[in-house]
């Protein structure tokens, strides 16, 4: 089983800036791809940003030129860098792994909790 948690979630106002993390634990053999999701209430879920397994990435166009996302595949993380930020960015925001486990490296995707980010007019 594998488990991913996020944190660096909270409250800042428009035009700060927040940086959150995903770790992931487990039985993992390897991680191919990342991204971060976000939902607001009474919105449905929606792509932040992703990275492929060549750690290319791609953003949804509300965020482009705001957010980064960045993986170090040697500590099983990825992060969010998220800057400018507007109160249209307030959600809940979960981070999904493919995850390739040991020992039959057959490939699931997982997905953390979720943290909330608040901003305040």
């Amino acid at each position: 089983q594998v488990q991913l948690v996020e944190s660096g979630g909270g409250l800042v106002q428009t035009g700060g800036s927040l940086r959150l993390s995903c770790a992931a634990s487990g039985s993992i053999f390897s991680i191919n791809t990342w991204g971060w999701y976000r939902q607001a209430p009474g919105k449905q879920r929606e792509l932040v940003a992703a990275l492929d397994s060549g750690g290319t990435p791609n953003y949804a166009d509300s965020v482009k030129g705001r957010f980064t996302i960045s993986r170090d595949s040697a500590k099983n993380t990825v992060d969010l860098q998220m800057n400018s930020l507007k109160p249209e960015d307030t959600a809940v925001y979960y981070c999904k792994a493919r995850v390739a486990i040991t020992p039959t490296r057959l490939m699931y995707l997982y997905w953390g909790q979720g943290t909330q980010v608040t901003v305040s007019p």
